[in-house]
């Protein structure tokens, strides 16, 4: 449909002042009105990941919409919702030049490289900030050296998808670009006005936006979308997609839009190219300008995480890599970016990359094997999760022999069946998973998986989230969903309980001693019926106990995290743990007032407040307090280190194997004595504290000049007294 030049509400001749609306003005009122009805619903569902309404009732209203403009043609708009559908087809692709180039990002692929970058990016702000201070002449005196530049990075998932570029024109969508081969891309303005995440027009007045401004991000297509799509082509007979990435650039090169839109594509935003008059720093941070995306309504790239140094760095890339089984869109690494567009300035581009940003990647490894049998597993929070049984095969040193398939779009995706030759990936950390199924190796006598309706544990009916993957069983008292919490509330990163295995959880499940998590806490008076359990003598009894006792006194970030409430892991735990100091205080608050701590949002809070609002989640509370378990004080309120205290401002690497502490315990004594508990050997190494076998790490802080303690000088040093050493833990070395 053409553009007209004018405002729909500019074509009438006005009505009579009191006179009735004619039908002309009646029909341009309910086209704004659904216009508008309908890019936000376009909002809701793909930048805030939050319906209202169900698909049929969307496709009524644009149904609605498109007729009364097909009526109406004088109220056509190029920006109308009704455009995302696909118009006429093209003849041919023009070539476009992109007016700054879009460059690729440098790769690393081990905590070492990404210090190096890191080490990079500080040395030339450093340098920069003494060469502006000697041109004000604001030289530091006594030939100090220039202080540390303080840097925040921004660290987002690199989608495996096709780069393109959107321009936009007043707020107006103009053109969108393929990435091409960097200084010149194909105009694919037809197709990517068919995807989701692309508004027509910016949700801002033209006042509120640049003259132009261009959004870098990714086309894709979701995972659980490409299954659909496969399994159709093949009940039709027809050649089935290889992978969602080449889905994607294949359909950005359809000439006809319809086809394009059936698809399903979609796209994120994740940088900026041109903006009017050069300026992309008015953003002033990458993270305003991801902010500044989803008020316009462009769905930026998800769960990004920040940090300040090469901990937080390593801690937060090691939380994104193991979340990716859990993403519904495919990724090749995670992209490391200065936030801060003035200090991107100063660091400047290479000739192909930029230097302020950094792609971690990890290296794969890649074995065939055969896929013997299904079986299906019922977590902590009910999910259901397919298990793949294999014939053992060796990837990267590493025997496989059961791999997570992660849930049934997953098996429709890659098409599953027993019986399958197929492709395992190992990636990294990432645990080994299915990548592709051998097709030329089938015989016609595999077996299709079936996905179970039922619970395979307790055979209630399974239900699927809302606008999710994954299939729970609801039943609270599900057998499996408490074997999972068992597993969970007792291991490491919990309450820590020696002694309580996967075997022995399920002993304990099976021979009814424990039915619920306060259970575990009474079996002290059952020691007879423990030591009758299989492969349970005196002493496994004894620090079974030993071990249950002794996670009595865990502090209260350790039991927030063992309660299983979803979205709460030890960041959140620890943050209401020092905001708060007992589980008491944190009861009595909403989830308005539960948002305002930090490190706590809206989505936390809300879970939060609705676990402890459930009648048998407070009665679990109770049971715990009535057996003695710590629900938290006032010393643990805000364990604030001092600025002056021992290891204040100090960076602490541990390395080796550990006598008398054990690893997060150590690490929590630097932290509540000030210092930074670091995961690598640097210059800014202030101790390194050596134990057993230490390896490269030792060998680097010595030739670094860095002061080496052992596990003894490190207690003296915080102020504990001597003590015999105890059984502790290995510590991995770098």
């Amino acid at each position: 449909m053409a553009q007209t030049g004018s405002p729909a509400a500019d074509l009438f001749d006005a009505p009579p002042a009191d006179g009735p609306p004619t039908i002309a003005e009646e029909a341009a009122a309910e086209v704004e009105s659904l216009r508008s009805e309908l890019r936000r619903h376009n909002r809701l569902y793909y930048v805030e990941a939050r319906p209202e309404i169900p698909d049929r009732e969307y496709d009524r209203l644009m149904r609605r919409l498109i007729d009364l403009e097909e009526a109406h043609p004088e109220l056509a708009s190029a920006d109308s919702p009704s455009q995302r559908v696909g118009g006429e087809p093209i003849e041919g692709f023009v070539t476009v030049e992109h007016r700054t180039p879009m460059l690729s990002v440098e790769n690393v692929y081990d905590e070492q490289g990404l210090s190096e970058w890191d080490a990079r990016v500080r040395k030339r702000l450093r340098e920069q900030a003494a060469a502006d201070a000697k041109a004000a002449g604001a030289e530091p005196a006594g030939g100090e050296a220039p202080p540390e530049p303080e840097v925040t990075y921004l660290l987002e998932y690199k989608i495996d998808g096709v780069a393109l570029a959107l321009i936009y024109e007043r707020g107006a969508l103009a053109r969108a670009v393929t990435r091409g081969d960097g200084a010149r891309g194909d105009d694919v303005t037809h197709n990517a006005r068919t995807l989701g995440g692309v508004p027509l027009r910016l949700d801002a007045s033209p006042d509120d936006v640049p003259e132009e401004c261009e959004v870098r991000g990714e086309a894709y297509i979701r995972n659980s979308d490409f299954a659909k799509l496969r399994a159709a082509r093949q009940a039709a007979g027809d050649e089935v997609y290889a992978n969602p990435r080449n889905l994607t650039a294949g359909s950005l090169k359809l000439l006809d839009p319809s086809l394009c839109a059936q698809r399903r594509l979609r796209f994120l935003g994740h940088g900026t190219g041109y903006v009017s008059g050069g300026d992309a720093a008015a953003f002033g941070t990458h993270g305003a300008f991801l902010d500044r995306l989803r008020a316009w309504g462009i769905a930026p790239t998800p769960q990004v995480r920040t940090a300040t140094d090469m901990p937080g760095l390593v801690a937060a890339i090691g939380e994104m890599v193991e979340a990716v089984p859990e993403l519904d869109f495919e990724v090749d690494g995670i992209v490391v970016k200065v936030d801060s567009h003035a200090q991107r300035a100063t660091l400047g581009l290479r000739s192909k990359s930029p230097r302020w940003a950094v792609a971690f990647k990890w290296e794969k490894w890649e074995a065939e094997t055969t896929l013997t049998d299904v079986t299906f597993q019922v977590g902590k929070t009910g999910r259901v999760t397919p298990v793949a049984a294999l014939e053992p095969v060796e990837i990267a040193g590493t025997t496989v022999s059961r791999a997570s398939l992660h849930n049934r779009d997953e098996i429709e995706r890659l098409d599953l069946r027993i019986g399958d030759r197929v492709v395992m990936e190992k990636a990294g950390k990432i645990i080994p998973h299915v990548v592709r199924v051998e097709m030329e190796a089938r015989t016609g006598d595999e077996t299709p998986i079936r996905f179970p309706a039922d619970c395979p544990v307790c055979g209630h009916m399974l239900v699927r989230e809302e606008g999710g993957v994954d299939f729970r069983c609801p039943n609270e008292r599900c057998p499996g969903r408490l074997r999972g919490s068992i597993k969970y509330f007792a291991s490491r990163k919990a309450m820590d309980v020696d002694g309580l295995g996967e075997k022995l959880i399920d002993a304990l499940l099976t021979s009814g001693l424990v039915t619920s998590l306060p259970d575990l806490y009474r079996l002290k008076d059952r020691r007879e019926e423990l030591l009758a359990l299989e492969r349970m003598g005196e002493t496994s009894v004894d620090n079974l106990l030993a071990g249950i006792e002794k996670s009595k006194s865990q502090p209260l970030w350790r039991l927030l995290t063992s309660l299983n409430i979803r979205h709460v892991g030890n960041t959140v735990s620890r943050a209401l743990a020092n905001e708060f100091g007992t589980l008491d205080e944190i009861m009595k608050h909403d989830a308005d007032s539960l948002a305002a701590t930090e490190e706590i949002g809206g989505v936390i809070a809300a879970s939060l407040a609705a676990w402890f609002a459930d009648p048998a989640n407070r009665a679990t509370v109770e049971e715990f307090r009535a057996l003695g378990l710590n629900l938290g004080s006032e010393a643990e309120k805000k364990p604030k280190a001092e600025a002056d205290g021992p290891l204040g401002g100090k960076s602490v690497v541990v390395t080796g194997t550990l006598n008398r502490f054990k690893r997060d315990e150590i690490e929590e004594l630097i932290r509540q004595h000030g210092g930074k508990a670091s995961s690598s050997v640097s210059k800014r190494t202030d101790y390194l504290v050596a134990g057993a076998r230490a390896g490269s790490k030792l060998a680097k802080a010595e030739k670094a000049g860095v002061p080496v303690l052992t596990e003894e000088q490190f207690a003296a040093l915080v102020g504990l007294p001597a003590a015999e050493p105890v059984a502790g833990e290995t510590g991995e070395d770098g």
